[in-house]
């Protein structure tokens, strides 16, 4: 790729920053590194009315969670600062005015009342109302199409509230390219005259979109399937101001787990997962969860983020952060939207679980429980390695792992009456003789003489395993009984052990 590859994320500071939005910038961010490019976050804060206090922190703060950090933003390698658009409103008016004076845009006085009259005078014919070429200029409409020059002066400098329109060519056809979706032909004469700017001096979305993205020097625009309607308008944008277009690409929506319609924060609520990248407390109060808190980890979401819409074109689905940026390609995003499956979530966070190292995934897990703060951080980290295997989250670790820190205080009721048996306790003594009389404690020496015992009287194992694992574990659960044994010791094993027959 020739030129210097830039590629923005730019959202809108009104709330937590959907899983969707994240990843829209994870494309973003391996599109830019896959090819030496550059990073941009812009926050689009024109909307003044929905910003919202520690929204823009909260953005930023998921980006670097997940380890795609922007390169240049809002306080860092302001190279084409501000990166904020309530810091650029001064730059929008030029462009706009630039546009009416090349006969490509037009002042609209027309009220609200107005509008909402047409639209309902044309659905009382069965019709639909659009504000474009076909009524733009029959004098119905208020705007400077139809008014003189003066007459449109004078409204402007008596303070009359107006809008600033695009105007759509008529009889044209527009051809487009996405990356993802290939050619498109749009009918000009379909297309509405969108507002560009607005007497309180704000731009809208399309035109404050367009000029950043210029002035910015933005070589590719990859944003969600919703923008994909407001492409032809920016294609005719860029035409109008003699600029360079941009590549689009419009990514797949991400559908509900059912399939149909688009994942909402209500459909995590409904179903018990996180749509958010990080907890959230909103203004009232209101606490949203977040993929961090909730026990993920970044890898995991980013590499499960990365499936939703893309894949590789082979069988492999675990990829580092490195992997993707080497195999990502826009060819192979997909135009059909993705569906979210909470359970393969889970699948990924569990295989990043198996991928941690012993003693990191030991350090959370004793930060998370009080009852550890006293135990040598080595042998939880021994515990840890037995069990991770059957967790999908550090915080299931202490419901498999207790009872390598403290003796059962009660046995399950349903395995005490399926492991309890005449002669158990007969049983349970022999058992107490052969673990006392092991000399080297090993789990390999243990199982030799407990099995070599039981094979060599040929007693049912299940007599001897069961009523073993109750008594160390307090249930029928767990992993190797030898191992057990070998970790919590030979005193606490024989205690256990006593304890179980004292209540037989």
């Amino acid at each position: 790729m020739s030129k210097n590859v830039r590629v923005r994320f730019a959202p809108s500071p009104t709330g937590p920053l959907h899983i969707g939005g994240v990843r829209t910038a994870l494309f973003n961010y391996l599109f830019a590194k896959k090819h030496g490019g550059t990073f941009v976050l812009r926050i689009e804060d024109t909307d003044q009315n929905r910003y919202v206090e520690g929204a823009e922190d909260y953005i930023v703060d998921a980006l670097n969670w997940c380890n795609i950090p922007f390169d240049e933003g809002p306080g860092k390698n302001e190279k084409f600062g501000p990166y904020r658009q309530s810091e650029r409103k001064h730059l929008y008016k030029q462009y706009a005015d630039q546009l009416i004076n090349e006969g490509k845009a037009y002042y609209a006085f027309d009220t609200a009342e107005q509008l909402d009259a047409h639209r309902k005078d044309h659905e009382a014919n069965g019709k639909t109302f659009i504000y474009n070429w076909h009524n733009r200029e029959k004098g119905r409409l208020v705007n400077s199409l139809v008014l003189t020059a003066e007459e449109t002066q004078a409204k402007i400098d008596t303070g009359e509230t107006y809008v600033v329109r695009f105007k759509s060519p008529q009889d044209e056809t527009l051809h487009l390219k996405d990356s993802i979706r290939g050619d498109i032909s749009i009918d000009t004469n379909v297309l509405d005259d969108k507002i560009l700017f607005k007497s309180d001096g704000m731009p809208t979305y399309h035109l404050a979109n367009i000029v950043d993205d210029h002035l910015m020097e933005i070589t590719h625009v990859i944003r969600g399937e919703e923008w994909l309607p407001s492409l032809a308008l920016h294609q005719l944008l860029y035409n109008a101001f003699g600029w360079e277009a941009p590549e689009f690409a419009h990514l797949p929506l991400i559908l509900k787990p059912t399939g149909k319609g688009k994942l909402s924060k209500r459909d995590g609520d409904k179903l018990g997962f996180p749509v958010f990248p990080l907890e959230y407390t909103a203004p009232d109060g209101t606490i949203s969860s977040g993929y961090k808190e909730d026990g993920y980890f970044s890898k995991a979401v980013v590499n499960f983020l990365a499936f939703l819409g893309w894949n590789p074109g082979t069988e492999q689905e675990l990829f580092s952060l490195d992997n993707l940026i080497s195999e990502f390609d826009l060819t192979r995003v997909n135009k059909a939207g993705a569906r979210f499956d909470p359970d393969k979530t889970k699948w990924f966070n569990h295989q990043y679980m198996q991928q941690q190292l012993d003693l990191d995934l030991a350090e959370i897990f004793k930060t998370e429980r009080s009852e550890l703060a006293e135990i040598d951080i080595n042998y939880i980290a021994l515990v840890v390695g037995l069990i991770k295997e059957r967790a999908t989250f550090v915080n299931e670790f202490w419901g498999l792992s207790h009872f390598f820190f403290s003796a059962p205080t009660a046995y399950d009721e349903k395995a005490s009456k399926k492991a309890l048996k005449e002669g158990t306790a007969e049983l349970m003594q022999k058992v107490i003789e052969i673990v006392t009389a092991t000399r080297e404690f090993t789990v390999q020496n243990l199982q030799s003489k407990l099995k070599g015992w039981i094979t060599d009287n040929e007693i049912g194992f299940g007599k001897v395993m069961m009523p073993l694992r109750l008594a160390l574990v307090g249930a029928l659960q767990g992993p190797d009984v030898f191992e057990i044994m070998f970790m919590i010791g030979k005193n606490e094993t024989v205690k256990r052990i006593d304890a179980l027959i004292k209540t037989i």
